[in-house]
């Protein structure tokens, strides 16, 4: 696939800026939409990449904006659509995220589908997108790409980020459907392990809540998976002919007790939350199927090794400083 030309929306967020690497690494030309291509800090880090002087193009792009991803998708073989926002606190749900997702990916499928070039469409979803239903997530409980969220569920419950991706996936499949767009879904869990960018992403940060000093940890449990196999995931879906509908990327489901009590293996010096958040009985960690994942090509890193990989980049970031 050396050679090509790709897009990917979004390109200074966590899993973009990897996958960006990745691509140029492997010989891609890649044009990417960042919402601020003047400001170092979302572009310094793609910009000194290692062939990104030769083979990459930065767009100004705003998800918002009907045909302002045009000019970089234009030409291309394949889109990664990975823009969207994440994070979990809210007081405007509709317009800080549930805008942005949804308006955003018939934004993007739109370009797309002017411009015959494009053969193939990645879509980076997410665990949120199938997870939150009202099917009991117990421990017996086995989750894979057949279960979607519930919206209803979701704005029951306030989940506003869970609902931004459940709705962006849902209207991703309708516009592929209507528009005969070849589209892949990837949907990892909470992704961690180093960082390219600057800045602190959600995902990252809730290891550093658990190593930076909280009293609690919340009474919770989700997938968790290292940036790399995700980056992997997105790369092969795109590069195998015979792949196609959704992909759940997960190493597997962790309560935070569980990260902790890794975390204290590999860090015995550090002060952990002792108290959960709640009184309640602790969460239950589902179990995952990944076989759809494994069998595209997909090897997943143990999570211990993605713990240690995030914590010994949030110490050469500057977020925290260790033991």
């Amino acid at each position: 696939m050396a050679g090509k030309t790709v897009c990917v929306t979004g390109g200074s967020g966590y899993i973009a800026s990897w996958l960006i690497k990745k691509l140029l690494e492997l010989g891609y030309t890649v044009k990417a939409s960042v919402r601020y291509p003047d400001d170092p800090k979302k572009t310094h880090h793609l910009l000194s990449l290692a062939g990104a002087k030769e083979r990459l193009k930065l767009f100004k792009a705003d998800l918002l904006e009907e045909g302002s991803f045009d000019a970089a998708i234009d030409g291309c073989d394949g889109v990664f659509h990975c823009a969207s926002p994440f994070f979990l606190q809210t007081t405007k749900p509709q317009e800080e995220l549930i805008d942005p997702a949804v308006k955003g990916t018939v934004n993007v499928l739109g370009s797309c589908a002017k411009f015959p070039s494009v053969k193939r469409v990645i879509l980076t979803s997410s665990e949120a997108a199938i997870a939150f239903n009202r099917t009991p997530r117990t421990a017996d409980a086995v989750i894979d790409e057949t279960w979607w969220a519930d919206p209803d569920y979701c704005k029951e419950n306030q989940m506003w980020y869970v609902l931004s991706k459940r709705l962006a996936e849902g209207v991703a499949w309708d516009i592929a459907k209507e528009k005969g767009i070849d589209l892949i879904s990837i949907n990892p869990s909470c992704v961690i392990g180093p960082m390219l960018q600057p800045t602190l992403n959600t995902s990252s940060a809730q290891v550093l809540d658990l190593i930076n000093g909280a009293e609690t940890y919340p009474n919770t449990a989700y997938g968790w998976v290292h940036v790399n196999d995700v980056v992997d995931a997105h790369i092969l879906a795109y590069e195998k002919p015979e792949a196609n509908g959704r992909y759940y990327v997960v190493e597997r489901a962790a309560h935070p007790l569980d990260l902790i009590n890794i975390l204290r293996e590999l860090y015995p010096n550090l002060k952990y939350p002792e108290k959960c958040a709640d009184d309640n009985p602790l969460v239950p960690a589902y179990k995952v199927n990944t076989e759809r994942a494994k069998k595209l090509g997909v090897v997943f890193t143990p999570l211990k090794q993605a713990l240690k990989d995030t914590v010994e980049s949030l110490k050469e970031k500057g977020f925290f400083k260790g033991e």
